[in-house]
């Protein structure tokens, strides 16, 4: 294991002085469950404090980068530090090679659970550099593991919200407001699923799938633009 942290130390471009930090950060709560020994915690706490170091500084850069308003930039943001993008990032640095979790999480081909635990692992990795290096440190990782992903954002106007495009196309196309049922919802507390349905008025549009309500409102809004045809209306 410790050969395999000086390999991802070089990808992450981070010599940790606590390699326990690191350790933690690649811990699914799962893998607790069959290694009850285990000498280090699995990672969520980090990932929540590494939510907040990446909130903090993608709003940092885009507020002393940018002149545009308030409503834009959190546009910006959301797109930056939303599940897919994290999760990309974690796929570039291929830090799933890494991560600990139970036999039946590894052998879960579910793309969305998938992408879900490389998004956490991105945020927890983030927690883990911060505590271990400080601010600048995490700045500097964010910086070049996401923020360049923004002018890209930007040119393709991927920032736009399905859940709001589509609700302005339907308004104007057939003069509905779109509404959001939950059809089914599953998994324990900790890591529930739902599928939530896109309806105008009755006619069932398309059903997304999320880890949160808003989530598969979200991927049911992108999936009913694209069944519509209106994504470039």
């Amino acid at each position: 294991m410790e050969k395999n942290l000086k390999d991802l130390e070089e990808k992450l471009k981070v010599t940790f002085k606590n390699r326990d930090f690191l350790k933690s950060a690649l811990v699914h709560r799962s893998y607790l469950n069959e290694h009850k020994n285990f000498a280090l915690d699995h990672n969520e706490r980090l990932e929540f404090l590494g939510d907040a170091v990446l909130e903090l500084v993608v709003t940092d850069y885009l507020y002393k980068n940018f002149q545009e308003a308030e409503g834009v930039l959190t546009n910006w943001r959301s797109s930056l530090v939303n599940r897919d993008q994290l999760a990309a990032a974690s796929e570039n640095l291929d830090l799933y090679r890494w991560l600990h979790m139970s036999r039946g999480e590894a052998r879960d081909k579910n793309k969305k659970a998938r992408s879900y635990i490389l998004a956490n692992t991105f945020e927890a990795v983030v927690g883990a550099i911060y505590l271990d290096q400080g601010y600048k440190t995490a700045e500097k990782f964010i910086r070049e593991n996401l923020i360049v992903n923004l002018e890209k954002i930007i040119e393709e106007k991927s920032y736009i919200d399905p859940k709001t495009n589509f609700q302005e196309k339907a308004q104007e196309l057939v003069g509905i407001t779109p509404n959001y049922r939950v059809i089914a919802e599953s998994g324990p507390d900790h890591n529930k699923r739902f599928i939530v349905g896109v309806y105008l008025e009755k006619e069932l549009v398309a059903e997304g799938e999320g880890f949160s309500k808003q989530e598969a409102q979200t991927d049911a809004a992108a999936k009913g633009l694209l069944k519509k045809g209106w994504e470039d209306k």
